[in-house]
């Protein structure tokens, strides 16, 4: 039946292949759906003791729920369009009877009783959930560590950190686990670690993709936080995966009022040759920040052969935003059930430390949310305005590669001493105004660490983010390039 990973020769070691291509096999029965799961926890096996990618593993289920999409093969019936693939979720997205942490001592035991709306989806479309991967408590850090469990590693290099919060969904998808896997993003989660780990994180438009319970049910403290911010997205090594899983999850729920209409059929990116005419701007730092140079030349590099091999018209441009990291945390902390949090803390005699803490015990003020409220409807129309002008907004993702596991984060930028959030003053703003934007592999360092371009695109207009995204894939192909840790595929 050849391999369970879909490789053209049933022997190659490096066999994992996308999701799409995956279920193709699945459904014309070239291989089952236990096989293709099979085959993905035997390579959690062998590379996960490393890596720390997921925080629990789900493996008799998951083999069960494959054998349910065999036999409703063998019945003749319906399967969806993710048949047989195994997917990563997030440890911030509820799996029904699947331990579910938030990566938090307060719920280190807890076992949901429903499963969040895009886990409905994945699993009525035939994707065989393999387990929960590893985040920051609540989603507070870009980086993956938390109380609970060992700090996720980056794939490329296990001494480095993979970025956060959405840590382990991109460790388990560059290290070839899973095709793809589910992150949640609500100041940069997916796009920050698919920057560091070389693959490609979507953030959809806000409302794209509904959230519930997570950030939607007030009887879960610290899991109910970020509600104006979070998006849900894939993370993927290829354009083709990403899109297939949007269109999987997208579209309106009555569980959360913030959902949008689905008014995108298909979910195909547009073609490269779209790119020809468009009105690009570029910018290395956004007028403010410091960035390390090596990744200013990368994305540089990538963001001009939108101009040079796709026709589009590329020029160096920035909105009037600044620095928005004050905002942005007002913001999160405004929606931070504070108190449920601190009382459930007391109760178990927990201690918050690290950006948690710190945004927990900062002294808030009426003033100070009002301040940001309004602030952030300023970006807003700043952004809009920006907008009418440009098709797309290109920055780095990160303002460095990947550096040691052991930080929270890098102490110097570019020579200049910075602050504990410097290295990633991209990717709020896009939360900040619900834009849709993605990080997509720019190139590698000379020392082999992945750098991301960030891929903003105006209001609703998701598909021109993964047109880009598939344009950029076009002329510099990312997918082929992988860490260099090989499993046998099962045949």
């Amino acid at each position: 039946m050849g391999d369970a990973n879909g490789a053209a020769t049933p022997g190659d070691p490096d066999a994992v292949t996308t999701a799409a291509a995956l279920a193709a096999r699945v459904l014309a029965r070239e291989i089952s759906a236990v096989e293709a799961v099979s085959a993905a926890l035997k390579r959690m096996d062998a590379l996960d003791g490393e890596l720390h990618a997921f925080c629990t593993r789900c493996d008799e289920r998951a083999l069960a729920e494959a054998a349910a999409v065999d036999r409703r093969l063998d019945a003749g019936e319906a399967v969806g369009p993710l048949a047989g693939v195994p997917v990563a979720i997030k440890d911030l997205i509820n799996t029904k009877g699947l331990r579910t942490t938030y990566g938090s001592p307060l719920y280190a035991d807890h076992v949901p009783e429903e499963d969040d709306v895009v886990v409905e989806r994945l699993v009525a479309a035939g994707a065989v959930v393999v387990g929960k991967t590893n985040t920051s408590e609540f989603g507070y850090g870009a980086v993956g560590d938390n109380p609970l469990f060992a700090s996720t590693r980056n794939p490329w290099n296990p001494a480095l950190t993979p970025g956060g919060s959405s840590a382990g969904t991109a460790a388990a998808v560059a290290s070839g686990m899973v095709p793809f896997g589910l992150g949640s993003d609500g100041g940069g989660s997916v796009r920050i670690p698919a920057s560091l780990c070389g693959v490609l994180g979507v953030k959809p438009s806000f409302g794209r993709v509904p959230l519930y319970p997570g950030c939607r049910d007030p009887s879960l403290p610290g899991a109910s936080g970020w509600e104006s911010l979070e998006h849900i997205g894939p993370l993927a090594r290829s354009v083709e995966d990403a899109a297939l899983a949007l269109s999987v999850i997208v579209g309106p729920s009555a569980k959360d009022r913030h959902s949008l209409p689905a008014e995108i059929r298909g979910w195909r990116p547009p073609p490269p040759e779209t790119m020809r005419g468009l009105r690009i701007a570029f910018s290395p730092d956004l007028g403010f920040t410091a960035v390390d140079e090596e990744v200013r030349a990368i994305a540089e590099a990538a963001a001009r052969r939108f101009e040079r091999d796709l026709g589009a018209r590329v020029e160096f441009d920035h909105p009037e935003v600044g620095d928005t990291q004050c905002v942005f945390e007002a913001l999160v902390a405004l929606d931070t059930d504070r108190k449920g949090l601190l009382a459930a803390a007391r109760k178990r005699g927990t201690v918050f430390d690290g950006v948690l803490g710190a945004a927990l015990s900062a002294d808030w003020t009426a003033d100070a949310f009002s301040d940001a409220i309004l602030a952030r409807k300023t970006i807003a129309n700043v952004m809009w305005r920006f907008m009418e002008r440009y098709d797309l907004l290109l920055t780095p993702a990160t303002a460095v590669a990947a550096f040691p596991v052991e930080w929270t984060a890098p102490p110097r930028i570019g020579g200049r001493i910075v602050g504990r959030s410097a290295w990633t003053p991209f990717s709020a703003l896009a939360n900040l105004t619900g834009q849709p934007a993605a990080s997509a592999p720019a190139g590698w360092t000379r020392d082999g660490r992945p750098v991301g371009l960030q891929i903003i695109g105006r209001r609703l207009d998701d598909l021109g983010v993964l047109g880009a995204c598939a344009a950029l894939e076009a002329v510099q192909p990312w997918a082929q390039r992988r860490p260099e840790r090989r499993v046998e595929p099962v045949s």
